[in-house]
């Protein structure tokens, strides 16, 4: 699993890097770079809710093998549930920061 999260974010890196170096080249002919503002948006957006996504389901899914041997539990692994749901709020924040300044 961690092969393939290692993979994926190397691809992520390097079609950034190229898409960096074209949008330069563009930027010169047209004199604007803002379709680097929407990619560079919808990157940070997509990792985050991708990595909140993968960190909810193992949290969860631990969370409710404890509750099976112990239903009082539940209550505790609530916030844990909830610090990772926050990892896709930063990545929605640090997205709006970008398009906005």
């Amino acid at each position: 699993m961690k092969c393939k999260v290692i993979i994926i974010a190397f691809v992520l890196f390097a079609v950034a890097a190229v898409c960096s170096f074209a949008q330069e080249e563009a930027a010169a002919e047209q004199g604007s770079g803002s379709a680097v503002k929407y990619i560079a948006a919808a990157v940070a957006v997509g990792i985050a809710c991708i990595g909140g996504g993968l960190a909810v389901g193992q949290i969860g899914s631990a969370a409710m093998g404890a509750m099976s041997e112990n239903a009082d539990l539940s209550g505790k692994a609530m916030p844990f549930v909830g610090l990772a749901e926050g990892i896709c709020l930063w990545g929605f924040l640090v997205g709006l920061l970008i398009l906005i300044l």
